[in-house]
């Protein structure tokens, strides 16, 4: 076994490396840019080398300072995480030749699957389902267009190198085609360093399911069952997980057999995962076909531990190691459910735009993951799990991935995670950039997503105007309005109690009016209970002023048992307090009674027209401006596309008209909110 490896990687996945390579007793190596010279990885492990600037161009993705490290701290091995330089056969054999072991698959597979053109028809060869497309090099965006009509629309355009989202563009239409196919291979080139677009049929109504294979270097592959990845944004996976609630054993068995079958072809050995698109109109199970075959661990791979009880990455540091795999096909069994959400640092409330910036509070819930001492248990009497490698007070980036951390939560049925879900999200506590918390906690609640009728156009199809937040209903307004009148009520003895004010002679009210939205509560508190609108409210709850998070239990027994509990965060807002839980920040204006008969509203402010002005909706680059001064546009036509996170955005004019003026040129970077021309 290794005595010494290290981990070319950052952020969670580096943490996560770390923490098995721990408990095996290997020592580590972490390498680092500018950017993360106090990140939690860097601390955690044993040694850690400096390689570079924030931009991962000149750090993460320089494959010789990472040979460098290696060798300068005595490292036998690297493991790459996932994404920069993970999946390149080329670090592979840069490896080799210095006598280091790479802790994944062997560079002729990496190669072989790497290429999404040649791996499709790897794939056939192996017996493996194929979507119907063109599988070649395409010359231009007239081929591009002549191969679409061809296959019939709609169609995916896909970078041939590319992954996690970036370099995907779907088309409904020629012009749809002509406007995405340069962005497309711009993406690729940017992000891969391979311009190559393949183009294929969209599948419709699809689900994205995915096969865990497990491969030692003996010849023994496995399938570790599936995941299902339906829920996703610009094709970036959002929810995770495991089982999949459409598959049936059947169904299991015929897709694990394929993509063993697929991974042998190509001499496969470590975690890899076969990536399907699969038809969810039919209801045979019958229609899967190959998308992808990722050569590394996925981000996902929490939930298969979960449901299997196995370590992946300790199983990925044995296979490199040399030893056989200690279990059969037969030992991989399915034990509950498990949910992973991935929590970004984006603002849903303004269409999911990156939200970078410093991370003023970071504080997750308490993890109960627990370790047996022997790689068996990987969850805890809670059953929460959260990979996360970032610090209350660190910054989320502009260089990398926006994604804060990951929520795992196990239970024994699908619906117990996925109420163990809401729980988790309603106890984060992220303050200083946007995230999309709420939105995840309303995904989770979402009759369909609890119905398990998922597709890949969930968030497009449940959110077409975007997301204001989780519906509130009647019920939660009471509780939330209970919570209010608590909170209130402790402020007021607070003040009440403060030396030099008013002493003793002023008790806080009895009598509270509440008011959410339109709807208006009359609350009355007692020492031994709180009605809301003349019916008793059932309540346990303890609040000091100043808390942030407050926990709640409702409809408990005599005994204080088997109660609905409620956390929510405490924000103080005008006459009154925002409470953010179950998916959305509910404004409750709380006032006296007395107070409330004779108080007045203040005059709405009308926010000003931006309509006339193009501004930049993220920090990013600006790629293109696509008009000038005295231009005339329509509304829809596209004027800029800025760049951000690694990801091409359109931004398009809101109403047709004439452009003023021009503030920016390509190639500025911008701040959010930038103005980047004016309309007349």
């Amino acid at each position: 076994m290794f005595k010494k490896i290290l981990i070319a990687n950052r952020g969670e996945i580096a943490c996560r490396v770390i923490k098995t390579a721990r408990r095996m007793g290997i020592a580590t190596v972490a390498v680092y840019s500018d950017a993360d010279a106090r990140a939690p990885f860097v601390q955690m492990a044993d040694e850690a080398v400096h390689i570079g600037p924030a931009a991962a161009a000149e750090s993460y993705l320089v494959a010789d300072k990472i040979i460098a490290a290696a060798k300068q701290t005595g490292a036998e091995a690297v493991h790459p995480g996932y994404g920069f330089l993970s999946e390149r056969a080329s670090f592979v054999e840069a490896l080799a030749a210095e006598n280091i072991a790479f802790i994944g698959p062997p560079a002729n597979a990496i190669a072989a699957m790497g290429d999404k053109i040649e791996s499709k028809k790897l794939a056939r060869e192996a017996g493996v389902n194929v979507v119907p497309g063109f599988v070649g090099e395409i010359r231009d965006t007239d081929h591009a267009v002549e191969i679409a009509n061809d296959i019939g629309y709609p169609v995916m355009m896909k970078a041939s190198a590319g992954g996690g989202g970036k370099g995907m563009r779907l088309a409904y239409s020629e012009k749809d085609v002509r406007e995405g196919f340069e962005a497309t291979k711009r993406e690729g080139l940017n992000s891969f360093g391979d311009d190559r677009v393949f183009i294929e049929k969209f599948i419709e109504n699809p689900r994205h399911i995915e096969i865990q294979i497990l491969g030692d270097q003996h010849g023994n592959i496995l399938y570790l069952n599936e995941r299902e990845c339906s829920i996703q944004r610009r094709h970036q996976k959002v929810v995770e997980e495991a089982p999949s609630p459409f598959v049936t054993p059947k169904m299991r068995k015929a897709m694990g057999e394929q993509c063993v079958a697929l991974a042998r072809a190509v001499g496969y050995f470590s975690a890899g995962t076969v990536e399907l698109i699969v038809s969810g109109a039919d209801k045979t199970g019958e229609s899967f076909y190959f998308l992808e075959m990722n050569t590394r661990l996925q981000v996902e791979h929490p939930v298969t531990e979960a449901i299997t009880k196995i370590d992946l990455v300790e199983q990925m540091i044995r296979v490199a190691a040399g030893e056989k795999l200690a279990m059969t096909q037969d030992d991989i069994g399915i034990d509950g459910w498990a949910i992973e959400n991935r929590v970004y640092a984006e603002d849903p409330y303004r269409g999911f735009l990156p939200s970078t910036g410093r991370l003023v509070r970071y504080d997750p819930p308490v993890e109960g993951w627990t370790d047996d001492g022997e790689g068996n248990g990987r969850r805890g009497v809670d059953g929460i799990r959260v990979d996360d490698g970032v610090y209350d007070g660190g910054e989320v980036s502009m260089f990398y991935d926006p994604m804060i951390a990951k929520l795992v939560t196990w239970a024994p049925t699908r619906e117990e995670a996925a109420d163990l879900q809401i729980a988790a999200l309603d106890a984060f506590d992220i303050e200083g950039l946007g995230h999309n918390i709420d939105f995840l906690s309303a995904v989770m609640q979402h009759p369909r997503f609890r119905s398990g009728e998922l597709t890949t156009g969930f968030i497009d199809e449940e959110y077409p105007e975007g997301f204001e937040g989780a519906p509130a209903d009647e019920a939660l307004g009471l509780r939330l309005s209970a919570m209010a009148c608590f909170i209130a009520a402790a402020h007021a003895d607070r003040a009440r109690r403060v030396e030099g004010q008013l002493g003793n002679r002023l008790s806080p009210p009895a009598e509270w009016v509440v008011e959410i939205g339109d709807v208006r509560h009359e609350v009355t508190l007692t020492e031994d209970a709180i009605t809301i609108d003349g019916a008793k409210i059932d309540i346990s709850m303890e609040y000091t002023p100043g808390q942030r998070l407050v926990s709640a239990v409702f409809d408990s027994d005599e005994e204080g048992e088997g109660g609905e509990p409620l956390t929510a965060k405490v924000e103080g807002i005008a006459a009154g307090f925002a409470l953010t839980t179950r998916g959305a920040r509910h404004r409750l204006r709380v006032l006296p009674a007395h107070v409330a008969r004779y108080q007045k509203h203040m005059i709405e402010k009308i926010p000003p027209d931006m309509s006339k002005f193009l501004v930049c909706p993220m920090p990013g680059l600006l790629v293109s401006l696509n008009v000038g001064e005295g231009d005339k546009v329509e509304q829809g036509q596209p004027l800029a596309v800025v760049e951000a996170m690694k990801m091409e955005n359109i931004l398009r004019a809101e109403k047709s008209g004439t452009i003023k003026a021009v503030n920016a040129k390509a190639g500025d970077s911008l701040a959010v909110d930038a103005i980047i021309l004016e309309m007349e």
